[in-house]
């Protein structure tokens, strides 16, 4: 099984100790978002095809890759780096540290083990579509030779992401609008011809509508890719998350409303408040990224028998 780590949160920018705990134990605990189910996610080398980390910032993480390797799994590092203004992303690292640390990795566990995520792609009068393209330039040129695709997507305006977004752009003096799909196209067409010019392929996220000639179906947990890498993935079957998704079947150990970064954008994230009180409250030793509610834990616990497996919830008497 593949597992993700983690696109709900950050991972190994702020959970590097937890992680290494649990893969220590062979195991974790996740709540699953919808229903509040516990699941046991086995973690030794036998069960774990490989790891996807999903990172805005992995220096933190770094000190604990090469032991993640001696212990024989195989990973890839999808990194997001946008350099958006501090009006979208209050909290998120320096975006020429970020291309330091993904080509740092890159020179020591090869190139297929990074990919760059532009993502989301969101207009503003902070951000047009100009500066996407001046932007997305200075960064495919730097991370030139470091990896070998780009995956981006546009942002999409659920309830809390709409709520986010007008909240920052009242306080920080900006507007926003979701571009014509034409719109969308015509920037894609630029990326693709900026990619190709650095040695990378585009692909699109769950976005399929918005494939134009040079672009790709992006695969954020591929197979092939940690194929490539070491990892047997033989009984891996494609598995998407949602619609127009192409990743394999994995298995996520994160939890939502964890990450600090507060990018107002984000789907994973209510608000930053809550993110920051949850990191906070976090315990590096427990067995979950952040627990349920007491009273949820123990009705499961004294009601169940054994811990399954991954996506099965624990058994009730």
């Amino acid at each position: 099984m593949i597992i993700s780590a983690s696109y709900r949160t950050d991972i190994p920018a702020f959970y590097g100790e937890w992680f290494m705990n649990r893969l220590e134990a062979g195991y974790c605990l996740a709540v699953n978002p919808y229903g509040s189910r516990i699941t046991r996610i086995a973690l030794d080398r036998e069960s774990v095809d490989g790891f996807v980390f999903w990172t805005k910032n992995l220096r933190p993480f770094l000190k604990h890759l090469p032991e993640i390797r001696r212990r024989g799994y195989r990973f890839v590092v999808t990194y997001t780096i946008t350099a958006y203004p501090r009006a979208l992303e209050s909290s998120v690292v320096d975006a020429d540290r970020s291309v330091e640390t993904l080509c740092r990795v890159a020179e020591q566990y090869g190139p297929r083990t990074c990919v760059w995520r532009y993502d989301p792609v969101i207009i503003t009068s902070l951000t047009p579509p100009e500066y996407h393209l001046r932007s997305f330039e200075r960064l495919a040129g730097r991370l030139s030779g470091a990896t070998d695709e780009v995956v981006i997507s546009f942002a999409q305006f659920y309830v809390k992401t709409t709520r986010n977004m007008a909240q920052a752009a009242g306080r920080f003096g900006f507007s926003w609008h979701d571009p014509a799909e034409e719109e969308k196209r015509t920037l894609v067409r630029r990326f693709v011809q900026i990619a190709a010019g650095h040695g990378m392929k585009l692909s699109l996220c769950a976005q399929r509508h918005l494939i134009v000639e040079g672009a790709f179906d992006a695969r954020c947990v591929d197979a092939q890719r940690l194929a490539d890498l070491g990892a047997d993935m033989s009984p891996v079957r494609e598995k998407p998350h949602r619609k127009e998704c192409g990743c394999f079947e994995s298995r996520d150990m994160g939890e939502y409303d964890t990450c600090p970064h507060g990018c107002v954008y984000c789907y994973a994230v209510r608000s930053r408040k809550i993110a920051l009180a949850r990191f906070k409250a976090h315990d590096p030793t427990s067995e979950f990224l952040f627990p349920p509610p007491p009273h949820v834990l123990e009705t499961v616990r004294h009601g169940c028998r054994q811990l399954p497996l991954f996506g099965q919830a624990l058994s009730h008497e």
